[in-house]
């Protein structure tokens, strides 16, 4: 059974930052691009940042608009962890936050598995 357990969300101030973990089990996890979405109160569920594989062990990673230049993503395959390190955070900023898995390669659009969410909220 896959599961992907996502940490680290919380309050933080108006240019604060946060990192998010997700731990993936279930999968091998070296063998899946690895990203994160978000989904603010009465909006659809928003791409945020997500490796995609492109062939080999490489991967390309995809930011959404949003958030280029202030998000960074990383993985550690040993530990099958991948993070979302998030500065200068803004008050739109605020979401619950998805850890996801795609074991297509390519731009993000059908993950096949979702983390349950962790709440991020940024005050101004």
């Amino acid at each position: 059974q896959v599961q992907l357990v996502e940490s680290g969300g919380g309050l933080v101030q108006a240019g604060g930052s946060l990192r998010l973990s997700c731990t993936a089990s279930g999968l091998t996890f070296s063998s899946y691009g690895m990203g994160w979405f978000r989904q603010a109160p009465g909006k659809e569920r928003e791409f945020v940042v997500g490796y995609s594989r492109s062939g080999g062990s490489a991967y390309y990673t995809y930011y959404g608009d949003s958030v280029k230049g202030r998000f960074t993503i990383s993985r550690d395959n040993a530990k099958n962890t991948v993070y979302l390190q998030m500065n200068t955070l803004k008050p739109e900023d605020t979401a619950v936050y998805y850890c996801a898995a795609q074991k297509r390669g390519g731009s993000w659009s059908s993950p096949d598995y979702w983390g349950q969410g962790t709440q991020v909220t940024v005050s101004s």
